[in-house]
């Protein structure tokens, strides 16, 4: 426990140019750079890979910058998982950014103060609560999904109730899990719950942060590609609890939806 937590971030980019700059500064500002940054580029044909070098030429720490053709986001993100070597990696595309300059610190201070208290060495997961912002950064609402206190892989019955962007993980449960390329636009949810499931067999805990963690960019993939994002869900719910239970609860998140109006 004397060694220095380290994480890995792992941004994926495809012609980034417009959006990338608030992901990197949003890693450069922070108070704990006990970090290492890979950019998985795939083959951008605008200044991605360039606003990356300029940005790997001006920090303390390791950055990575590999850009290639890839089969997509999930295949990159794959790569990442491959490449990273910290305690803990989190997936931060372009976009998206770190919500404080203390996020990653708190990230640590929570995986130090849990390990003390269970006595069975760094969680599985440290997660937190997100911000939705717009395309210049500035915050609309927090998510609509608030995460628990308490997280299960049984949790996300009710939808994904932990942003990718805010989800920690221990990386050797990570690397056990590639995501699953036969989802387009939701295999991070068949990650997370993978990952949550490992947890559980190993009996390691979920720990909640407490804190927000991420702002996530309003109009990202899932959200241009909503229609297709919600049928792969529901696939990955059948998939993981079962197709009565995952037909009888979307049949009441219509119910819900209707008291709501």
């Amino acid at each position: 426990m004397n060694k220095a937590i380290r994480i890995s971030i792992v941004t994926i980019t495809y012609n980034a140019s417009s959006t990338l700059q608030r992901t990197l500064d949003s890693v450069a500002q922070q108070s704990y750079q006990h970090l290492e940054h890979l950019i998985i580029d795939g083959a951008s044909k605008d200044d991605t890979v360039k606003i990356a070098q300029c940005y790997q030429a001006s920090v303390p720490y390791e950055v990575s910058i590999q850009s290639e053709s890839d089969k997509g986001l999930y295949d990159a993100m794959n790569k990442g998982l491959i490449k990273a070597t910290g305690d803990y990696i989190l997936f931060l595309n372009a976009g998206d950014a770190l919500h404080a300059e203390d996020t990653l610190e708190t990230v640590v201070n929570t995986v130090i103060s849990s390990s003390s208290s269970i006595g069975t060495g760094y969680p599985a997961v440290v997660y937190g609560d997100t911000a939705m912002t717009d395309s210049n950064g500035n915050f609309l609402r927090l998510r609509r999904h608030r995460p628990p206190q308490v997280l299960t892989w049984r949790s996300f019955k009710q939808g994904m109730l932990v942003c990718h962007q805010a989800f920690y993980v221990r990386l050797d449960i990570a690397r056990q899990f590639p995501y699953d390329l036969q989802y387009r636009h939701s295999a991070d949810v068949d990650w997370c719950i993978r990952i949550m499931k490992e947890a559980e067999r190993q009996d390691l805990p979920l720990v909640n942060s407490g804190a927000v963690l991420a702002d996530f960019e309003v109009g990202g993939d899932s959200t241009q590609n909503h229609h297709a994002s919600l049928k792969e869900r529901y696939r990955v719910m059948a998939l993981h609890y079962g197709k009565v239970q995952t037909f009888l609860m979307h049949c009441w998140f219509l119910v819900r939806a209707v008291i709501k109006r």
